[in-house]
């Protein structure tokens, strides 16, 4: 059975970075994953994707060695465990609002004695040799905590027997607790949500389990880090495709005495 590369470094006490795929596309997600992140997550929530998208995705990644996650798009039990079963070896779970639902996704993510998950990994069986109730000890659920009434129950999620980590969305955090005084985003600037986000890390500290957070950039990570969380996602595909097309614009623009000029070229053809 596969080890879970992510449990190996957190295990050493040395931090992951986390890549990020929005785009439903295998070459991309091949592209991504080849740049030596230690795990890609498949963003099948926000994602331009679903299950169809995914599962070549997982396939083109496979080489890379980094471990392959998704984050479905609820709590979900029968997307859930059919992500699993297409191979991903950790599953990030958005909006956990008590101990009740963080349990029932620990749930969905364990066969049994340790959980209710269904037997019938297809791709995974193929592509993990040795997979059966071994990867219970190898999968990773990661429940995000996005809302006020999650972080009242911060203290007893983060304690649920079998949960492993805590993901952190900044944007809808910010959302879901400032209730509009704060526009969503990432790389949080204001004391109180940086004093949401270390709280976190803490509770997850105190229960022995990751802490994982979303950023903008690398800077901002690295800050994370030292504040004592686990692993970092930096941006993601999207992002970084719109970021390295719009500087090359803007440097070819600037050179070539376009600069500020963004009209089409009427009557060019």
């Amino acid at each position: 059975m596969q080890k879970n590369k992510l449990k190996q470094l957190w295990a050493a006490g040395k931090p992951a970075m986390n890549g990020w795929c929005s785009i439903g596309n295998p070459l991309t997600a091949e592209i991504m994953a080849a740049q030596g992140y230690d795990s890609v997550t498949i963003d099948i929530q926000h994602g331009a994707l679903d299950y169809g998208d995914a599962l070549p995705m997982f396939q083109a990644m496979r080489s890379s060695g980094a471990t392959l996650m998704a984050r479905v798009p609820w709590l979900d039990p029968g997307y859930i465990m059919k992500m699993l079963d297409a191979g991903a070896m950790g599953i990030i779970c958005p909006m956990i609002n008590n101990r009740t639902e963080a349990e029932e996704f620990v749930s969905y993510m364990r066969y049994p004695p340790l959980g209710q998950r269904s037997f019938g990994p297809t791709r995974a069986a193929v592509a993990m040799p040795g997979y059966g109730v071994a990867a219970n000890g190898e999968v990773l659920a990661l429940a995000m905590i996005e809302t006020a009434e999650g972080m009242e129950n911060l203290d007893e999620i983060a304690a649920t027997p079998g949960l492993d980590g805590i993901y952190v969305g900044p944007a809808d955090l910010t959302l879901g607790t400032q209730k509009g005084r704060l526009p969503p985003g990432f790389d949080r600037q204001e004391p109180e949500m940086i004093a949401l986000i270390k709280q976190i890390t803490e509770a997850c500290k105190a229960n022995g389990i990751a802490a994982c957070l979303h950023c903008g950039s690398t800077d901002y990570a690295a800050q994370a880090i030292g504040w004592g969380y686990n692993l970092t996602t930096v941006g993601g595909d999207t992002r970084l495709l719109a970021g390295a097309a719009g500087a090359s614009v803007a440097v070819w623009r600037e050179l070539n005495g376009r600069d500020g000029d963004t009209d089409g070229d009427e009557g060019m053809y």
